[in-house]
C-alpha cells in the first residue's frame, strides 16, 4: 500500500515507536503458559487454555495480580524466561515497535527459589536474539514489589548488583493502593547513588498525589501510568512544562476499571495540556492485547488524525533511553512517513 493511501490508524500501526510500559512476565500467554508448565511438568491451576483465558474477568488490580502469580509459577529456567522475552519481541516487532524497555520482577521469581542469574541469562540471551532476528533494540528496568517491604527491595538491590551492567533502571510496581511511592525513598536513593535512571508506577489506582511523591520522593524521569493526573491541575501544569513522560496503558486501564470505558480516558485530556504521554501495552497477554490492539482501540474511541499518532510515537522515541543515534534514526523514518498525504481516518 502506498504511504499516501494510509489510514490515520494504518499509519499509526505501521509507523516507527517505541514500548516503555510493558512487564515481561504479563506477557505470558495462556499457550506458553501451558507449554511451559508440560516442559516443567508442573500443573496450572486451570483445566485448559480456555480456561485460563475465561479467568481474565478482572475487577480492580489485585484480581489481576492474582493471576498474573499463579501464572507466573510456570517460569522456571532461563530457557523459559528466554522463550517468554523472544516471543514477546517478535510480536512488538510485529507491531511497528522499535525499541522496548521492558520490565521485570526478580521478587516474583526468587520467592519461589528461582536465581536471578538464571532470570537474566534467559532475559538477555533472548534481547540479543531479538536484536540479531528483528533488529529491535531493548533495555531492561528491575522493578521492586511495593506490596512487599523496602526491606526486601534493599535485599534485591543487593541480589541485583552484579548484573547493573544489564539493568538500565528501577522501577515501583504491583498493587499501587495504599503503597505509596514515599515507602520506599531510601532503597531509591541507592539506586540513584548507583547512577540508574529511576520510573515508577503511579496514579492509576492511586491518587495523584502519589505521582508527585514518585518525583519529588523517588527521583522519578518517567511516570508509568500516571492517569489520575488530571485530578491535580498544577500537577498537570508541572507534567507539561518538565516534558515528564507517561507511559499510559489504554486497554489495562479499561480491563481494570481504572475507566469504564476508553471514551472516558483522560489521554486526551492529558494530551491537550501539553503532557508527554506515550502509548504502552502493560501485561498484554491479560488485558487485551499489544501495542497496535491499543492503538486500534484508542482510535476507535478518540479518532485521532495521522500528526496526533505521529506525536504520540515521537513521545516515545524522545522519551526512550535509546542511544542518540538510534533516535535521530527512527524519527527521521517516523518523519517521512508522516509527510505523506494524510487521506483521512
Amino acid at each position: 500500500m502506498p504511504l499516501s493511501a494510509l489510514s490515520a490508524v494504518e499509519f499509526a500501526c505501521r509507523m516507527p515507536k517505541a514500548e516503555l510500559h510493558v512487564h515481561i512476565e504479563g506477557t505470558l500467554e495462556p499457550e506458553l503458559a501451558f507449554a511451559l508448565a508440560r516442559r516443567n511438568r508442573l500443573v496450572l491451576p486451570f483445566a485448559n487454555e480456555e480456561a485460563l483465558h475465561a479467568a481474565k474477568a478482572f475487577t480492580d488490580l489485585q484480581s489481576f495480580l492474582d493471576l498474573y502469580y499463579a501464572c507466573a509459577d510456570v517460569l522456571r529456567t532461563s530457557r523459559d524466561f528466554a522463550d517468554l522475552m523472544l516471543a514477546y519481541l517478535g510480536r512488538a516487532h510485529a507491531d511497528g515497535v522499535v525499541h522496548a524497555e521492558i520490565f521485570f520482577d526478580p521478587q516474583t521469581h526468587t520467592a519461589r527459589g528461582i536465581p536471578l542469574a538464571e532470570v537474566m541469562a534467559g532475559l538477555n540471551a533472548a534481547r540479543a536474539e531479538g536484536a540479531r532476528r528483528f533488529g529491535i533494540t531493548s533495555r531492561l528496568i528491575l522493578c521492586f514489589l511495593r506490596h512487599l517491604s523496602e526491606e526486601e527491595a534493599f535485599a534485591t538491590l543487593a541480589a541485583a548488583e552484579p548484573f547493573l551492567d544489564d539493568i538500565d533502571g528501577f522501577g515501583l510496581d504491583s498493587a499501587e493502593r495504599d503503597h505509596p511511592p514515599a515507602q520506599f525513598a531510601r532503597v531509591f536513593a541507592r539506586v540513584r547513588s548507583l547512577g540508574k535512571r529511576v520510573v515508577a508506577h503511579a496514579g492509576e489506582e492511586g491518587p495523584a498525589s502519589y505521582i508527585t511523591e514518585a518525583l519529588d520522593v523517588l527521583g522519578a524521569v518517567r511516570i508509568d501510568h500516571g492517569v489520575r493526573a488530571v485530578e491535580d491541575p498544577a500537577l498537570v501544569r508541572r507534567l507539561a512544562a518538565d516534558g515528564v513522560a507517561l507511559t499510559v496503558c489504554p486497554l489495562s486501564n479499561v480491563r481494570l476499571r481504572v475507566f469504564p470505558t476508553m471514551k472516558h480516558h483522560t489521554l486526551p485530556a492529558l494530551m491537550a495540556a501539553g503532557v508527554r504521554v506515550t502509548i504502552n501495552s502493560d501485561d498484554p497477554a491479560y488485558f487485551g492485547g499489544y501495542m497496535n490492539d491499543n492503538i486500534r482501540a484508542v482510535h476507535a474511541a478518540f479518532g485521532f488524525d495521522r500528526a496526533t499518532w505521529a506525536g504520540l510515537a515521537r513521545n516515545s522515541l524522545e522519551a526512550s533511553w535509546a542511544g542518540a543515534d538510534d533516535k535521530a534514526r527512527w524519527i527521521a523514518a517516523l518523519n517521512d512517513l508522516a509527510a505523506a498525504p494524510d487521506p483521512g481516518s
